[in-house]
C-alpha cells in the first residue's frame, strides 16, 4: 500500500501549495499528486499554478515523496514532446520518484488556452494514445521522427532522457478509457464518491484489456484519489467542504463548461451537495471503514484530499489518527 496526499492546485497558489506538499512528506505521507489546471473551479477566489513549474520545484526541495500530475493533457495545452521533455527533467532532479498521469482533459482549462474546438469523446481517446506512443518513444530513442494522425516530430531528441523509464498513468471514468489504460497504462487513476459497480466495472476493463494485449494486470498499479474531510469537529470537516461544490454537479451538467465563472455559478446553486463526494467525519476509524471498499477493490495507492483551506491541520490531524489505523488495518 502507498498512502500520498493530492496537492489542489485549484484552491491555492503556488507557495502556499508546495509548502502543503512539503509537510505531506513530512507527516509522513509517500507521494504527492498535483492538478494539471489552466483555470480553476472558482473564478473569485480559484487559483492555478503552473503544474509543470510547481512540480520541479517540489522534485528538487523533496527528499522522498513520488510526485506527478493526476492528471495532466497532454493533447491540446501542451503538446506530447514538451510534456515528455518536462518530465524527462523533472526525472533528473528526482531520480524515480516521478509519475506522469494523463487523461482526455476537460474543456475549461484546454479550451480558453487553445481557442480551438473542443473535440468529442472519441478524438480526445485517440490523440491521448497516440501521444503516450510518442512520449515514450522520445523518452527511450535518440532520434525520433513520427507523422501521426494528431501529433508530428522530425528528427526531434530528448536530450536528458530519464535514466529509467518514468510510469504513465492513465485516468479513467468510462469503459472505454479503462480499456486504454489495459493497453497502455503503467497505473489506473481514478477518483472517489462515485458508485461501487461503476469501480467494479471500470477495473474488470483494464484487467480484460491488458489480458488481450498480452501484459499481466496485476502489473497495473491501481490509484484513487479518495476524498476525505476529516477534523476533530465534525461541523468543521463538513463546512470544508464547500469551496469544492462543483463536484457535486453531475457530469452532464458540466459537461462542455469552459469558464470558472460559469461553473461557480453552477456550484453555488448546488451547494448543498457539497459534501456528498467527500468522507466526511470526526472518527477516524469511520474514515478508515468509508476507505476500506476500495482497498478490498484492488486499489494500493491512495492519494488524500481535504477540502479545506486550513490544509496543514487537515495533514497534521490525518497522520495523527487516521494513517495509524490505515497502516494497521492494511499495511504499508
Amino acid at each position: 500500500m502507498r498512502y500520498g496526499y493530492k496537492a489542489s492546485a485549484e484552491q491555492f497558489g503556488t507557495r502556499e501549495l508546495l509548502e502543503s506538499a512539503l509537510h505531506a512528506e513530512w507527516v509522513g505521507l509517500r507521494s504527492v499528486a498535483v492538478s494539471d489546471h489552466f483555470q480553476p473551479w472558482r473564478h473569485s477566489t480559484g487559483r492555478a499554478p503552473a503544474a509543470l513549474t510547481w512540480l520541479g520545484a517540489l522534485a528538487y526541495a523533496s527528499e522522498r515523496i513520488t510526485m506527478g500530475t493526476s492528471v495532466l493533457t497532454p493533447t491540446m495545452r501542451y503538446q506530447p514532446a514538451i510534456v515528455a521533455q518536462a518530465f524527462a527533467s523533472m526525472a533528473q532532479l528526482a531520480p524515480g520518484r516521478v509519475f506522469l498521469g494523463v487523461g482526455t482533459g476537460e474543456a475549461m482549462n484546454e479550451q480558453p488556452a487553445t481557442g480551438a474546438p473542443w473535440p468529442g469523446a472519441k478524438e480526445r481517446r485517440q490523440r491521448l494514445e497516440e501521444a503516450i506512443v510518442l512520449i515514450r518513444r522520445l523518452w527511450s530513442e535518440e532520434r525520433v521522427d513520427f507523422d501521426g494522425q494528431f501529433y508530428g516530430c522530425a528528427r526531434a531528441t530528448v536530450y536528458e532522457r530519464p535514466d529509467e523509464p518514468i510510469p504513465i498513468y492513465i485516468a479513467a471514468a468510462g469503459p472505454l478509457a479503462a480499456k486504454l489504460v489495459g493497453r497502455q497504462g503503467d497505473g489506473f487513476i481514478c477518483t472517489s464518491g462515485k458508485p461501487m459497480e461503476l469501480y467494479t466495472e471500470l477495473l474488470a476493463h483494464v484487467e480484460s484489456a491488458a489480458r488481450e494485449a498480452g501484459r499481466d494486470p496485476n502489473s497495473i498499479e491501481k490509484m484513487i484519489e479518495i476524498k476525505v474531510s476529516y477534523d476533530t469537529d465534525h461541523e468543521t470537516a463538513e463546512r470544508a467542504c464547500e469551496w469544492w461544490a462543483a463536484l457535486g454537479l453531475s457530469a452532464e451538467e458540466k459537461q462542455g463548461v469552459d469558464d470558472p465563472v460559469e461553473m461557480e455559478r453552477l456550484a453555488d446553486q448546488s451547494a448543498h451537495n457539497a459534501a456528498k463526494r467527500f468522507i466526511v467525519s470526526n472518527d477516524p476509524d469511520e474514515v478508515v471503514d468509508r476507505i476500506a471498499p476500495y482497498v478490498e477493490l484492488g486499489f494500493t495507492h491512495l492519494l488524500f484530499h481535504g477540502p479545506g483551506h486550513a490544509q496543514q491541520r487537515f495533514l497534521e490531524l490525518f497522520a495523527a489518527d487516521v494513517l495509524p489505523r490505515l497502516r494497521d488495518r492494511f499495511g504499508d
